[in-house]
């Protein structure tokens, strides 16, 4: 009987392992194949995501590095490199270009919203208003949140362009990600 007790006592304890590590990999939402950790800024976390090196690029070619490093906290919609492939060729190009910065800037800035929404929050936004919550970003005009077919929410700009959320409540130290696949425009 004492070999039987001790053997109950591994497996237990490897079963609690196993049980302790498949929690641990699943607390970090993935981006690009990179942990997004909620001790982290959204500038820290983005470098390590492969699907957003046009964003860090532009975040960096519009100065935009330090503020997005600051306290916050931001609601960021973070557009994809395939998101940015769909413009047209040579936007990207032209926009980092230092002659371009202000533009750069002004449609960077158009992605982020001050304060941390959570998608629990811009539902909840939304249903008080119509169906639409609309938000001014810090570059000073408005995007609009809706729910669209199937149950997914879409990000509207001021030209009619829609972009989805494709995974949202990507938490950081200094706010929100939710990553969209399109680029908005002021």
């Amino acid at each position: 009987m004492p070999n039987l007790k001790k053997i109950t006592l591994i497996v237990a304890g490897a079963s609690l392992f196993a049980t302790g590590a498949v929690a641990a990999t699943k607390q970090f939402p993935m981006v690009g194949g990179a942990e997004m950790y909620p001790t982290k800024t959204i500038v820290e976390n983005a470098v390590n995501s492969k699907d957003h090196t046009t964003l860090v690029a532009a975040v960096k070619a519009a100065g935009l590095v330090e503020t997005l490093s600051g306290p916050g906290p931001f609601t960021v919609f973070a557009p994809t490199n395939a998101a940015f492939a769909k413009l047209p060729a040579g936007t990207v190009d032209t926009l980092v270009k230092p002659e371009n910065k202000a533009m750069l800037t002004s449609i960077l800035t158009y992605h982020v919203v001050p304060g941390k929404m959570s998608a629990k929050m811009l539902a909840a936004d939304a249903a008080k208003h119509g169906g639409k919550a609309t938000l001014t970003t810090v570059q000073g005009e408005q995007l609009t949140v809706t729910k669209g077919p199937g149950g997914s929410w879409w990000v509207g700009d001021a030209k009619g362009g829609k972009a989805k959320i494709t995974i949202a409540d990507v938490n950081q130290s200094n706010g929100v990600i939710h990553v969209i696949d399109g680029v908005l425009m002021p």
